[in-house]
């Protein structure tokens, strides 16, 4: 990657940390140059101290040296735990401020991508190497921290050892000019050879986590959801899937046993660095005692020549290892935008329906199959769904009626055809307005670890009264007056201790209630109530048909008791509709597919 190119991505990479964190480089650097500049103040004013009681010991210039060392140690102390305390704060929140980035990104995704097989794997990637490594964006706001410490250091450490080389000691051989040249090599070839070695351990550690995609999504699912998610937890009892699990664990063992020759090799590499850096040191230090002994600059100028050497050795070898790190995070950054610059496919319109309530959709030749598969799921679908319709769709599995209502919402689009509302293509109108239109209750709803009134309302912030209003509707007052905290009654105990555990039909019924909270003109139920029994379910229909009443609603359904009470049916099958008209008349056709269904239902209540 060329320098220009990583450049770009650093000040991006920036850009992200300042959005999503913000504060927190400001913060960072401007503790790290105080705390770089301590040790480089507290060494100039070492050496005068010393060679203030090695010279003339003058009491007062020697009480006020030692009164500025303890006053600028204090001040720098003071202003850099100020700092860190910020930076602690900051730096803490990261963690909880980076994983927004995926979700803000998985919200302004296509539908279509969140069910793509690579792109998941693309995320994935990029969310290991971020949360489990440390690479990317965590890497850089770290390396930050190096990079300002080594351009502080450098400039510090040559400001106190320019002396070093004009002093002289009366030795020709000391006193030549050739020293400077022979000290900045030195520093370059240890600085040259740290990032080779740390290029070198990152190439092997790259390596090594490619292979652990796998092992890192097998870990984490026998290792905890398997046992964590209450979903899976009676089948892993009954079925003892345990064994299956200490199986794959043993299988990730033999894994990670296998790394251990890596892990090896990496510690080496990062080990070599420290080694080099000893003998520079030790060089630095012969030189400064033997120009000393030579009588060129008083003892205690020792300490600030062989202090500020040190410091401009290791100052270099962090600049060489800041861009070394800039290569490998860049590269990590290169595969976080890569995913979070995938564009949407999804046309998107700037028109806004006009009317809150009489709408007219109309599917036009419409055929879709999902994204990598030949076959079709809907073929040449054509109907015409007019305001405050009542319509039903049934069919077996598969038929279709799913992916129907997923068109009509505008989680996909058709590969043929299209969906007209009010004689526009769907494409035409802005996704946001579009959306706004539905109140969906889906076949696998989910409710969340939140109060109730934030799960009917579906915000943080939400209308007692009309959410009370809504739960009367559907049925759900008398479990509600056992809450002892009212509509603040958390649900589940995911995140509250006292959170309330609801059965699988107190929960849709919270989720009709949020259907009918959003007071959208299209409600659509696909099969929200197929746990409940066939009278319930019919019950439920027929209830919210009445609170629906002027509006538009669409029902998916395998038991087509509900339907009766329907304006119209659909009925498919293998990915068309083969049949339309109410119930009556439907069931009145004994060659047709309704009455098939319908006959195979009715023989087991006969």
């Amino acid at each position: 990657m060329k320098f220009k190119e990583r450049m770009q991505l650093t000040r991006r990479g920036y850009g992200l940390i300042k959005k999503y964190c913000p504060g927190l480089l400001p913060a960072k650097v401007s503790a790290t140059v105080a705390d770089t500049l301590l040790p480089f103040v507290t060494i100039w004013f070492s050496a005068r101290i010393i060679n203030e009681i090695t010279g003339d010991r003058d009491t007062r210039r020697l009480a006020i040296y030692v009164a500025l060392t303890v006053l600028t140690g204090f001040v720098f102390s003071m202003i850099k735990n100020a700092l860190n305390k910020v930076v602690e704060e900051k730096e803490s929140g990261m963690w909880s401020y980076f994983p927004k980035i995926f979700s803000d990104k998985q919200l302004s995704m296509d539908y279509s991508d969140l069910e793509d097989q690579e792109i998941q794997k693309q995320k994935q990637k990029a969310e290991e190497n971020l949360f489990m490594f440390g690479n990317g964006l965590a890497q850089l706001v770290w390396d930050t921290v190096g990079l300002v410490q080594a351009i502080v250091g450098i400039v510090a450490s040559v400001s106190l050892t320019a002396t070093l080389f004009l002093s002289r000691s009366g030795n020709a051989m000391l006193d030549s000019s050739l020293w400077i040249p022979a000290a900045i090599l030195l520093i370059v070839i240890a600085g040259i050879c740290t990032g080779k070695l740390r290029k070198k351990e990152e190439a092997v550690f790259e390596k090594w986590t490619d292979g652990t995609v796998w092992f890192n999504r097998a870990l984490m699912f026998f290792g905890h959801t398997l046992y964590d998610d209450l979903s899976r937890a009676m089948d892993v009892r009954i079925y003892r899937q345990d064994r299956i699990a200490d199986r794959e664990m043993e299988k990730l063992n033999r894994h990670n046993r296998n790394d251990n020759g890596i892990i090896q090799k990496m510690s080496a590499y990062s080990t070599l660095p420290v080694l080099i850096q000893g003998v520079c040191n030790c060089l630095c230090y012969v030189y400064v005692v033997a120009k000393a002994a030579m009588g060129a600059f008083p003892v205690g100028s020792i300490v600030q020549y062989v202090g500020a050497l040190i410091k401009l050795v290791q100052s270099f070898a962090e600049l060489v290892n800041a861009n070394s790190e800039n290569i490998i995070y860049t590269e990590h950054l290169q595969k976080l935008f890569a995913y979070l610059d995938i564009p949407s496919k999804k046309t998107q319109g700037d028109h806004k329906p006009e009317s809150e309530n009489a709408h007219t959709i109309e599917f036009k030749y419409v055929s879709f199959r999902y994204p990598g598969s030949e076959q079709y799921v809907l073929k040449n679908v054509n109907v015409t769904i007019t305001p405050e319709k009542k319509l039903a769709l049934v069919g077996a599995n598969g038929a279709g009626k799913t992916t129907f209502v997923k068109l009509l919402c505008r989680l996909y689009d058709p590969d043929e055809g299209e969906i007209l509302l009010d004689g526009i293509n769907i494409k035409e109108y802005d996704s946001k307005e579009y959306v706004k239109l539905f109140s969906y209750v889906f076949q696998d709803f989910k409710l969340f670890s939140l109060s109730l009134g934030e799960n009917i309302a579906a915000n943080a912030e939400y209308d007692a009264k009309k959410a009370q209003e809504c739960i009367d509707k559907v049925s759900f007052a008398e479990r509600f007056d056992e809450m002892q905290d009212g509509l603040e009654t958390c649900l589940y105990k995911a995140v509250a201790e006292d959170g309330v555990m609801i059965s699988g039909g107190e929960a849709q019924k919270i989720a009709l209630a949020r259907a009918l909270y959003k007071d959208a003109p299209i409600v659509v139920l696909d099969e929200p109530t197929a746990t409940l029994d066939p009278i319930a379910e019919a019950q439920v229909y027929s209830d919210f048909g009445k609170l629906v009443n002027e509006k538009t609603a669409i029902y998916v359904s395998h038991r087509l008791s509900s339907c009766r009470f329907c304006d119209e049916i659909l009925v498919f099958d293998h990915g068309e509709i083969v049949q339309t008209d109410d119930h009556t008349t439907l069931v009145d056709n004994k060659d047709g597919k309704y009455y098939e269904l319908w006959n195979a239902q009715a023989q087991y209540y006969l």
